[in-house]
């Protein structure tokens, strides 16, 4: 990487796998002192893990963020930070006219993560952070338009976005910039599990759907976790210094806005 995040002290919810763990990968490599946090019971195992790839200590914490006792918890075992990036989230199908009643609890699960965990993290570690610092949340490209039967998902992505504006009003007398990144199709558990929804649903093979989503970016072909890293990196370095209130979509060109 070309950036030098050297001792920044940088903590990334969802950090333990997925998108989340490409972002931490990027930081490490970058020289950023990590902590990860998942909802997962194994997150100070990943943690462990790659202190010894990375030969420094990374410290790992299970707390669900969509838990305030949890948030507050884990708020009280952190030192200062640098930089927050709020990448925890839910992702599932919650298709309007399924008469499932779990339906339901699935839409209230995914706001209560993606929405009001990401805005409980940080109210939380907002003493922490230090004035100048950034927060970085993880939007979606689906943040900026909508897809059939992921209301739920949609609808917090776009609150994701607003939250965004609002606090980067809001903190800016600190000097604390607060962005957005707007992941597109990203090879991840979640993306796959929404592709096998996806296939369910419509009949289709998902390797037909794929191809079509694919097929539809100005560069074709599914991004990797580590792909994403660059953009929260420099959202993390001096080069961003003066951008705040921004969602950025990092999507091979599928949304051109």
């Amino acid at each position: 990487m070309l950036f030098d995040l050297t001792g920044k002290r940088v903590l990334v919810t969802g950090g333990n796998k997925g998108l989340g763990l490409g972002v931490v990968e990027g930081y490490l490599s970058a020289g950023a002192e990590m902590i990860i946090v998942g909802v997962e019971d194994d997150v100070p195992n990943t943690a462990n893990k790659l202190s010894d790839r990375y030969w420094r200590k990374i410290t790992g914490i299970s707390c669900d963020i969509a838990d305030l006792a949890d948030v507050h918890a884990m708020a009280e075992q952190i030192g200062p930070l640098d930089i927050l990036i709020n990448n925890a989230g839910l992702e599932l199908i919650t298709p309007i006219d399924d008469p499932d009643p779990e339906i339901d609890g699935t839409f209230r699960r995914i706001t209560e993560i993606n929405v009001i965990g990401t805005f409980s993290v940080t109210r939380a570690l907002l003493p922490k952070i230090a004035d100048g610092g950034r927060s970085i949340n993880t939007a979606s490209m689906w943040g900026k338009t909508a897809v059939a039967e992921f209301s739920a998902y949609c609808a917090s992505k776009h609150a994701v976005i607003g939250l965004t504006r609002s606090l980067a009003q809001e903190l800016a007398p600190r000097r604390i910039s607060v962005n957005a990144v707007c992941p597109g199709w990203v090879r991840t558990e979640a993306s796959m599990r929404s592709l096998s929804a996806m296939s369910d649903r419509t009949g289709r093979r998902e390797d037909d759907l794929l191809a079509e989503i694919t097929g539809a970016q100005a560069f074709e072909g599914l991004m990797e976790p580590k792909d994403m890293a660059a953009m929260y990196l420099f959202l993390g370095s001096d080069a961003a210094a003066n951008i705040t209130g921004q969602s950025f979509t990092v999507d091979r060109g599928e949304l051109m806005q």
